[in-house]
Parts: C-alpha cells; structure tokens; sequence
C-alpha cells in the first residue's frame, strides 16, 4: 500500500469516526426508553416489509448469492428476533445489583463500533451489528465488502432515516461508501471496539487491530442422528437448513454423521426431500470445480449457488426438482476436501457404527480440520447421546432435535438471536455466545462493604488433609 493511498484512508476514515463520536456522544444520557425507542425505529426501517422486500432483492442482484425469498426472510426473522431479545435487557445506568455482596453494576457505552460486513451478509448483518450497537447507546461504522457494498449503503441509508425520525444523529450509523483493505484497516485502528464477521482473514485481521474485537470462527458445522432419531424430523431439518438462503449460513449442516442402521433410511428421506445422491464420478469432478488448484476455500463459483448451477459446473444435469447434493464421505482433511466448510448446498455424509462415541470421535476429526469450536447438532431420543455429544466436542453450540440454523437464535429455542457466533478459544475467539447487546457496553462495579465473610481453613482443606494430612 502507497502512502498517498493510506494517508488519504486516513483522512476518510478519521472524518467518520470524529462524525461518529459526535453522534454517540449526543446520545451518552440516554434514558433506556429512548434507547429502546432508537433501536425500535432502526429495526422498523429495515424489517418492515417492502424495505426487507427491496433490500433483499438487491443483495441477491448485486452479490448474486443466495435467494430472494429466504434473504426477506432472514431480515425480518434476525432483525425482529434481536429487537425482541433486546426488549427487556437493560443498558441504561444501573442493570445489576446484588446487596448481599454489596455490588452494583452500571452499563455505559464503549464508544464506535466497527462492522465488518461479509459479502454472503450484505442485508441482514449491519441492521444486527446496529441494533446491538445503538442499544449500548453506541455509534457504529460499518464497513462493507466491495462486491456487496451497493446493498450495505442501502441498509444503512435506512437506519440513518431512523436515527433522524426520533431525534437522534443519523452519524450513529455511518457505512464507508467506497471500502477498500486500507480504508477497513484505519477503522478498525480507530474505533473501540470490533464486531468482525466473515473469512478467517477478516478475524485475524480483526484480532491483530490493536482494538478490542469480538470475532467469529469457521463454520464446518456437523449433525448426527443416531438410531433413536426421528428421521423424518431429522430430514426436514436437515434440509431446511442446508438449503436456505442456498447455504450462506456458517450454520448450515456441511456435514451428517449418521448410525449405520439408519443410514440409507435417512438417505432415503433425504432424496425425497430433493437431495441427488452423487455417484464416485460426480463427485471427482465436483471436488475439482469446487476446490480448484491448492485453495482449501470453495470456490466462489459454488457458493450460495443453486444445485443445478453447481453440477452444471461439475459437467452433470439435474432435474429442476433437486436442491441440493449430497456426497458420501469417509475420510476428514485436506485429501478429502467434502470434510470442511463448503458454503454451498452440497452435503457430506458420514457412516458410524457401534456406540455414540464413534459419532463423537468422527465429528471432533471434522472440526478438528476446519469449524472448531463452532456447531454440531443431533437428532436423537436419549439424553445420554446428548451428553456425550455435548461433553465429547469442541464446539460452542450443541443444537439437540432442531434445524441448525436455529443455532443464531429462534422462537424454539433460549439462544440469543445474532448472525456473530463466536467459537470460543478453540476457534481463536475470546468468547463462546452468540454475540447480543450485552456485548456492547462496559460495565462499571460500584463495591460497598459488607459484614466480613470469614474463610474457614477447616472447610477449604478438609478433604485435603484426611487424604494426605496437614
């Protein structure tokens, strides 16, 4: 990079943030009512229905992944699940005390968040990242991906609206117009905190910024579905997730982990579903157009792409009712590249036979290559597979009987909503959660004396000392 190209995203990105910091300190008396009232009216301004209608049309015509359909869904159902989860969360003043310990917690805002946009989330991403911003009564700038960049300024054109409907400074919500890698860098320099969400190369970035920074791991999540399973629920799971938005979900089942006595049950159910089962020919030639030369990326040709597209590419047609690909697979690492993320709707199956910790063992081999610590799943009747599963495994999130898209939030489950799934240190992250509102605010302990608690040696060693005396 020249140093006119840096010192001129310096001067861009430093006009933002002084803008930014204006605006959020406009805001820093906020009562919580206006607060709510602010982030109330940046999730109407993008959910309501012909905004998500039209936002979505262009993220798929500007960026070219995923579908209409299931982007309007993905806007209203994260955007409306975040402003539900955030309702009754405060972030005003004092959200905590504890007398009996004579605590006091008071949440206060960081200051200007960074957003980094992934072109897969052009749409439903920056009204997430904004929400949870403005409700710790933050500024956000948010930078977008290049390719997707037209339908990121268009959200945040939205949100701007919003601001200025209740008053508030539309500079709470900032996007840069043109980005570029030195114009990302210089924000993440300058602001408080960074919410990174996208490729390992965005994270890393993120994390090596100087700024504090929430970051989220690879996806490569796994299911398994053990002999218990209903597999008719399994299979609509399955699919429902794996074909939505065409796979730009990090959550989207990459791979099945199935119980030999079930397996070709399963399969069945899947290819009724509209799963084509690929032969060893089809799959050669997949692997080839997927993963071309050394990369162990899929290619951008395949990602969120339709079935028919993708084994078009691979030299092979299918009829139009057929929505995904499904690919058997015994082997995990880089010679067997169906073993990790393929951001596409082509699935990879796995046999297991004797006991869970067969299934366990295989879905740690996956993950240990790309995914770890994301998100395994299981279909099954017996807690004690649960268990198993959810002790055995490295991974952050263990989504029991449900579509694993439900893993960032659903009306189904407890989990916050989010589209920022941290995967804890196994996935180089400093969290395991679903990234929510209570990421973005720092909180001040207030500490009064109370009557002294005395630490008793007898109750601290006692199991100590009458195993091996004092």
């Amino acid at each position: 990079m020249d140093s006119d190209t840096q010192e001129a995203a310096q001067r861009e990105v430093s006009d933002i943030v002084a803008r930014a910091r204006a605006a959020q300190q406009a805001i820093t008396d906020y009562t919580q009512e206006q607060t709510d009232d602010l982030c109330a009216a940046a999730a109407w301004a993008v959910a309501r229905p012909e905004r998500a209608e039209a936002l979505a049309k262009l993220a798929v015509d500007e960026g070219g992944f995923g579908t209409y359909a299931d982007k309007v869904t993905k806007i209203t159902k994260r955007v409306l699940g975040v402003l539900a989860d955030m309702r009754d969360v405060a972030t005003v003043g004092v959200v905590e005390s504890d007398p009996a310990r004579g605590l006091t917690k008071i949440a206060k805002p960081v200051g200007v968040v960074a957003g980094l946009i992934p072109t897969t989330g052009p749409d439903a991403t920056p009204p997430v990242k904004a929400l949870f911003a403005l409700k710790g009564r933050n500024a956000i700038v948010v930078a977008p991906h290049p390719r997707t960049a037209e339908t990121t300024t268009a959200v945040v054109a939205a949100m701007r609206e919003a601001c200025e409907q209740v008053g508030a400074p539309a500079d709470l919500v900032q996007v840069i117009d043109t980005p570029s890698l030195a114009k990302t860098q210089e924000l993440m320099r300058q602001a408080d905190l960074i919410v990174a969400t996208g490729g390992a190369g965005m994270v890393k970035a993120a994390y090596s910024s100087g700024t504090p920074a929430y970051g989220v791991g690879v996806g490569n999540a796994v299911h398994v579905v053990d002999e218990t399973a209903d597999l008719d629920d399994a299979a609509s799971a399955i699919v429902a997730a794996k074909t939505f938005d065409l796979a730009t979900s990090c959550l989207a089942d990459n791979a099945l982990v199935v119980e030999d006595s079930v397996y070709e049950p399963l399969l069945e159910r899947l290819l009724a579903y509209g799963g084509h089962r690929c032969s060893a020919q089809q799959k050669a030639t997949l692997a080839a157009v997927m993963w071309p030369g050394e990369s162990h990326i899929p290619s951008a040709d395949v990602v969120a792409k339709s079935a028919g597209t993708i084994a078009r590419k691979a030299g092979f047609e299918l009829s139009e009712d057929r929505t995904f690909l499904i690919v058997e697979e015994d082997g995990v690492g880089p010679e067997h590249p169906f073993s990790g993320e393929k951001l596409s709707v082509v699935l990879a199956v796995y046999r297991y036979t004797g006991s869970i910790k067969r299934a366990v063992e295989t879905v740690n081999n996956i993950t240990d290559y790309q995914g770890l610590g994301h998100t395994c799943g299981i279909h099954t009747t017996r807690d004690g597979h649960v268990d198993a599963l959810a002790h055995g495994t490295r991974t952050a999130r263990v989504l029991v009987n449900q579509n694993l898209n439900e893993g960032a939030g659903s009306a189904r489950n407890g989990l916050p909503f989010t589209l920022s799934l941290s995967c804890g240190t196994w996935g180089g992250n400093i969290t395991t959660e679903n990234i929510n509102a209570r990421h973005f605010v720092n909180l001040t302990w207030v500490s009064r004396p109370i009557e002294p608690q005395p630490i008793s040696e007898e109750e601290l060693f006692a199991r100590h000392w009458a195993r091996y005396g004092r």
